[in-house]
């Protein structure tokens, strides 16, 4: 019964952690410095999804899955077997996508653009 809680747990942290990726920049609207470690998982989320690494998330889950004789996530991982054809259509996934990444890039406006107007603008001289 441990195995199975633990395999519950690395599933709700890897929902938190898909959450924070797709929203986890807006923080950084009242916290400025929250946006670096929200661009730390975004380049994590990206490299997981593009490059083929195995994320930990998943191998925890599988490794506890094994110990409590469960199912192992399919090969195409986390995100095709709660989410995609789950929670949307898999023909939606590319709009998905795109829709997550505007989520981030509008999330990092704010600060950046409190960044670029917050810096002194050197004078210029008469």
């Amino acid at each position: 019964m441990g195995y199975r809680i633990l395999a519950d747990a690395a599933m709700a942290v890897h929902f938190a952690f898909l959450v924070y990726v797709v929203a986890g920049g807006f923080l950084a609207w009242r916290w400025p410095r929250a946006l670096w470690p929200h661009l730390a998982a975004g380049v994590w989320g990206v490299l997981i999804l593009t490059a083929g690494i195995e994320c930990p998330l998943t191998a925890a889950e599988n490794w506890s899955r094994d110990r409590a004789g469960g199912n192992r996530l399919p090969p195409s991982g986390f995100i095709d077997h709660y989410i995609e054809g789950v929670v949307y259509p898999e023909r939606y996934t590319l709009l998905l996508q795109l829709l997550a990444v505007a989520c981030v890039l509008a999330s990092w406006s704010v600060p950046l653009r409190r960044r670029l107007t917050s810096r002194p603008h050197p004078q210029s001289r008469a």
